[in-house]
């Protein structure tokens, strides 16, 4: 069983923990990410472990760290892509072209973590979720393991211009990562199952399928281009792109529960 970080409230901050016990209140994600990768496992094996964490969940990423998004990375966000604009043939061109679609999609302490909140926009008619693998990375753009991201985003705002692409996609509310963090290697990650649930009422409205071995391009070329021209010193976060759209006919509503699991990890959060 590979190990799993999480993040959680006490009353003396935010404190990691390893395999459900509390990790050495000095312990930093950030710092960690900076080791190398040998000298990184040596520290968890070698940590004290402390009592069992029963503090409530938090995003397993630090206040300063950043979370990057993938665009366009499956078939099925292509198409959808193509339905909702009235420029379809960027998404064309973008889904083929050797650069991917890269964004920025929020700052540590604007996402939320399991069982926290997510929201829609007020000035946009047609929300959705998007669950995806996210890939936390190194501070030299190494796969160190994954969480659970969604990838909230405004469909009708992105869809009238897609150079409102960061009003659609970045607003308080719109990025969630969850609960922890796998401890994996890259192979690990090739064919996961992708599970997206929604309830209303506690009625499933909406549910949708597909595996992580769909995304069109490597995981490490999507880190790599991450990596170019920019620094990350204290690691990154990045979304690898959606392969469950729902289409028009659905829209997130306040009170909405969104559950999605990746390879037994589940990331849920209740839409304000």
């Amino acid at each position: 069983m590979n190990p799993n970080l999480t993040r959680h409230t006490t009353a003396d901050g935010p404190r990691w923990a390893l395999d459900g016990h509390y990790l050495p209140a000095d312990f930093s994600l950030s710092a960690w990410l900076a080791l190398p990768a040998d000298a990184a496992q040596a520290q968890l094996a070698s940590a004290a472990r402390g009592t069992p964490a029963d503090g409530a969940l938090l995003a397993p990423i630090e206040d300063v760290q950043e979370a990057w998004a993938s665009g366009v990375t499956y078939l099925s966000s292509r198409m959808a892509r193509e339905a909702e604009s009235q420029s379809a043939d960027v998404y064309q061109k973008v889904y083929a072209a050797a650069r991917p679609e890269l964004f920025f999609k929020a700052c540590g302490w604007r996402t939320s973590g399991h069982g926290q909140g997510i929201r829609v926009r007020a000035d946009s008619a047609w929300n959705v979720p998007e669950p995806e693998l996210v890939l936390v990375l190194d501070t030299r753009g190494a796969i160190r393991g994954y969480a659970v991201g969604n990838d909230v985003s405004s469909r009708s705002i992105e869809g009238e211009n897609p150079l409102y692409l960061p009003q659609a996609k970045v607003y308080d509310g719109a990025c969630a990562i969850g609960p922890g963090i796998r401890l994996c290697a890259a192979d690990d990650l090739r064919d996961l199952a992708i599970a997206l649930t929604i309830r209303r009422g506690g009625a499933v409205v909406f549910a949708g399928e597909t595996r992580t071995s769909q995304i069109k391009r490597a995981l490490e070329e999507l880190a790599s281009y991450l990596f170019r021209e920019l620094a990350f010193p204290h690691g990154a976060f990045l979304f690898t792109g959606t392969g469950i759209v729902p289409d028009e006919t659905f829209t997130l509503q306040s009170g909405d529960v969104v559950s999605i699991d990746i390879g037994g990890l589940v990331l849920e959060n209740p839409v304000s």
